[in-house]
């Protein structure tokens, strides 16, 4: 069982390091440009926020809350 767990802990960083550079190649305006600057910033941040938003689970399986979601997400897209 608790192999099953880390393997799925570890396959869930890889799909959020993956989805770190989608949310580089996903930062582009309405009519198809590349974002810039802050515009970009702002969109990759938030984009690694919903993320890693779903992963702030316990071991139990319930959603983190309080300290433990706040450091959770911290180090998530921080990682990411």
């Amino acid at each position: 069982m608790k192999r099953i767990l880390l393997a799925a802990l570890i396959s869930t960083f890889a799909v959020g390091s993956a989805m770190a550079a989608s949310c580089d190649s996903m930062a582009v305006s309405k009519d198809g440009k590349p974002l810039a600057g802050a515009a970009k910033s702002s969109f990759v941040k938030k984009c690694k926020s919903d993320a890693c938003e779903g992963k702030a689970v316990s071991k139990e399986g319930k959603p983190l809350a309080g300290a433990a979601k706040d450091s959770f997400l911290k180090k998530c897209e921080t990682d990411a």
